[in-house]
């Protein structure tokens, strides 16, 4: 689907093909691990159901509620906690799963967060990583795709709420003035 508005950046089966290929990688790196999964809600909920889906390992799932966007494209800067995870992190090895990885803050406070809580490994899985607008640093242990310009919606990615549910991801034109 492309209009005036949106320009295809990911097709709905390059996507999938990138999430076997991510499922498997850590279904390797967690064999023997007590892998506990964690959304970041809502940007990740439809990748999280792909990708966990192709994780062939045992493991529990749960999710977290954070904000730093508001209603707009920009970081606020803070980071607000909407909703905590119901399972304790404590003996777990977590897996947190992003939609989309930019500044970096607010993986910056989940792996602090997680860490503190009692977690025995945090690691950060992300659909999309963009790297070049990163202000805080931190790692990406694995990254479905790096794409560097552009605000994107799609599989999970808004603006304001809307286009989370478009089975592709694609690049928003003038998102700003919308």
């Amino acid at each position: 689907m492309e209009d005036n508005k949106r320009q295809i950046v990911l097709t709905t089966e390059a996507i999938q093909e990138r999430i076997e290929q991510l499922g498997q990688a850590i279904s390797r790196d967690y064999s023997n691990k007590n892998l506990l999964v964690i959304g970041v809600l809502k940007g990740a909920f439809i990748f999280m159901a792909d990708l966990i889906r192709a994780i062939e390992v045992p493991l529990l799932i749960d999710f977290i509620q954070v904000s730093s966007y508001g209603t707009g494209t920009s970081s606020l800067g803070d980071i607000i906690l909407r909703s905590r995870p119901t399972i304790a992190v404590q003996d777990y090895d977590v897996l947190l799963v992003e939609d989309i990885v930019d500044s970096g803050l607010t993986v910056q406070w989940l792996v602090k967060h997680f860490t503190e809580q009692g977690a025995c490994s945090v690691k950060t899985c992300t659909l999309i990583d963009k790297a070049e607008r990163r202000e805080h640093p931190v790692q990406i242990d694995y990254c479905g795709f790096s794409i560097p310009d552009g605000f994107l919606v799609g599989y999970g990615l808004d603006l304001n709420e809307h286009y989370r549910g478009l089975p592709a991801v694609y690049h928003l034109n003038n998102a700003d003035n919308l």
